[in-house]
C-alpha cells in the first residue's frame, strides 16, 4: 500500500491504522475524515529527535497550523513536545483555547492586523515571525504599551526556487513574504528591529515552498541564511540564535512519488549547516523547522459514497461522489494527483479510468481526471488517500454544504475530533 497505515482485511476491504474503512463511512456517515492518531504522533517524534540529535537542546519542530488546525492537533502537539506556527488569529486563538504552551507558539504571516498582533500580545506568545517594516513598528508599539519587550524573528527571502508548483514557491526574491538579502531590504528590516526598545530581534526564518522532495533546496537556502547571519554579526555586532528553515518536506500521495526519511533528510541538512557556521565563524544557531503536510497528510483519508457512474462512450467515465471540492479544493486550485481506492473492493483491479466528480453544480469540482480505479457501482465507499493536510483547513461551504467530521483512530480508540455540520450550523450567523 501507498502508506505503512493502510491495509486490506479478509473482506477486501480497505483499512487505515487497522479499521476498516467501510464500517466507519457507516458509522460515521460520508464524506468523513479520518486521521490516523498514531501516525502523527510518529511524525511528530521523528521530527522532534532528529532535530535535538543533530542541533542540540532548543532545536525543535513547529507544526504548521495551516495544514490542519483544531483543538485536538494542538493537544497531540501539546504531549508530544513541539512548537506550533500559526497564521491567523483564528489559528491562534483555536491554539490558546486548546491550552498550548504559548510561549512555544510563532506567528506568521505577510498582512497581520492591528487586531491580530493584540491578541498575540494578550496571549503572550513566544515569538511573532515580522513580514515588514509597518509591522515591526506596531508590534514595537503595542508591545510598548503593554510595557513588554517581545521576541521576534524576521522572514527573509533567500532567493530560492525549489522547482515546485508556483502556488507553493514562497522563497523566491519576488514573493509577496519577507524581505529579500539580495535587494539589501533584508539588511535594511535587521538594523530597524534593533532600534527598537520594545522588540528583541532572536533570529530569521525562511521557507522555501512545499512539496519537496531533495535535501539540496534546504541546505543551499541554509547556506544563503548563514552567510546573511555572519553579514549581520559582522555590520551590527548582533549575533542572532535562531535560524527556522520553514517547512517543506514531501509527502507520497501516488506510487509515482519517492519515498524518504524525514530522519535522514535531516541529518544530511545538519551536517551541511554545521560545515556552513563553521566555514563562516559563526556559531551554530538553534534550528527550527516547521513540518504541515510531512505530519498529517498521510495520516489522513477521506471517505465518500459513490453516487453515479457515468459513461459517455467516446469520450469519459464519471464516477460522481458525495462530496467533492468543498471538503477538498487542492484539485481545483492545483491539479493536485491522489490515489483513490474503492474501499469495499481493495484488492479488487484498478482497470477503471474515469473523472471522480464531486457533486457541486460547477463543471470544475473534481478530484482527479483520467485515474484508475475499481469499477465502482452506486452505494460502494471511494476513500482519497493522503488528505490529511489543506483539506479539512481549506474546506468550505460552497453550495451551501456542511462541513464533513474529523474521525480519529488509533490502535486504542476511535473518536470524533470535529463534528459533522448540520444545515443549523450552516445558518447560525444568519440574521
Amino acid at each position: 500500500m501507498l502508506h505503512k497505515n493502510l491495509g486490506i482485511n479478509e473482506n477486501n476491504h480497505l483499512t487505515i491504522c487497522g479499521y476498516d474503512t467501510v464500517e466507519l463511512a457507516k458509522e460515521y456517515g460520508t464524506p468523513s475524515y479520518v486521521m490516523d492518531e498514531d501516525m502523527i504522533r510518529e511524525n511528530c517524534r521523528i521530527y522532534k529527535n532528529a532535530l535535538e540529535k543533530h542541533f542540540g537542546k532548543g532545536s525543535m519542530p513547529l507544526y504548521a497550523s495551516k495544514a490542519f488546525s483544531c483543538k485536538k492537533i494542538y493537544e497531540i502537539a501539546k504531549e508530544e513536545g513541539i512548537g506550533c506556527d500559526v497564521v491567523s488569529g483564528g489559528e491562534l486563538y483555536t491554539v490558546y483555547k486548546s491550552g498550548f504552551p504559548m510561549e512555544k507558539v510563532y506567528f506568521h504571516g505577510n498582512n497581520k492586523t492591528d487586531a491580530d498582533i493584540a491578541l498575540g500580545l494578550d496571549c503572550k506568545i513566544g515569538f511573532f515571525v515580522v513580514d515588514n517594516f509597518e509591522e515591526l513598528e506596531e508590534i514595537n508599539r503595542q508591545a510598548m504599551q503593554r510595557n513588554v519587550k517581545q521576541n521576534i524573528l524576521l522572514r527573509i527571502t533567500p532567493g530560492i526556487d525549489p522547482h515546485t508548483h508556483k502556488a507553493v514557491v514562497t522563497g523566491s526574491v519576488d514573493s509577496k513574504f519577507g524581505s529579500a538579502i539580495e535587494t539589501n531590504q533584508a539588511m535594511a528590516i535587521v538594523k530597524e528591529a534593533l532600534t527598537k526598545a520594545n522588540i528583541e530581534l532572536c533570529g530569521l526564518h525562511c521557507h522555501i515552498g512545499s512539496q519537496i522532495f531533495e535535501c539540496e533546496p534546504f541546505t543551499d537556502a541554509a547556506d544563503i541564511m548563514i552567510r546573511f547571519l555572519k553579514q549581520i554579526k559582522d555590520e551590527t555586532g548582533k549575533e542572532l540564535k535562531i535560524l527556522n528553515l520553514g517547512g517543506g518536506m514531501g509527502v507520497r500521495y501516488t506510487e509515482d512519488d519517492p519515498y524518504i526519511s524525514y530522519e535522514e533528510n535531516i541529518g544530511k541538512i545538519a551536517n551541511k549547516i554545521k560545515d556552513y557556521a563553521e566555514k563562516h565563524n559563526v556559531n551554530l544557531p538553534i534550528i527550527l523547522m516547521e513540518p504541515g503536510r510531512s505530519l498529517v497528510a498521510a495520516a489522513g483519508l477521506t471517505l465518500y459514497t459513490v453516487g453515479s457512474v457515468k459513461e459517455i462512450p467516446g469520450f469519459k467515465n464519471y464516477v460522481s461522489i458525495d462530496g467533492g471540492m468543498p471538503d477538498n479544493p487542492r484539485y481545483a486550485l492545483y491539479q493536485s494527483v491522489y490515489t483513490s481506492v474503492v474501499a469495499n473492493k481493495a484488492n479488487s483491479p484498478a482497470d477503471y479510468t474515469c473523472t471522480i466528480a464531486g457533486r457541486c453544480c460547477e463543471s470544475g469540482d473534481l478530484i482527479a481526471e483520467n485515474t484508475k480505479i475499481t469499477r465502482p457501482e452506486r452505494n460502494d465507499i471511494l476513500a482519497v488517500l493522503v488528505t490529511g493536510a489543506y483539506n479539512y483547513s481549506m474546506s468550505s461551504h460552497y453550495n451551501r454544504l456542511p462541513k464533513p467530521p474529523v474521525i480519529m483512530v488509533s490502535k486504542d480508540k476511535k473518536y470524533i475530533a470535529v463534528k459533522r455540520e448540520s444545515y443549523d450550523d450552516l445558518m447560525r450567523n444568519d440574521l
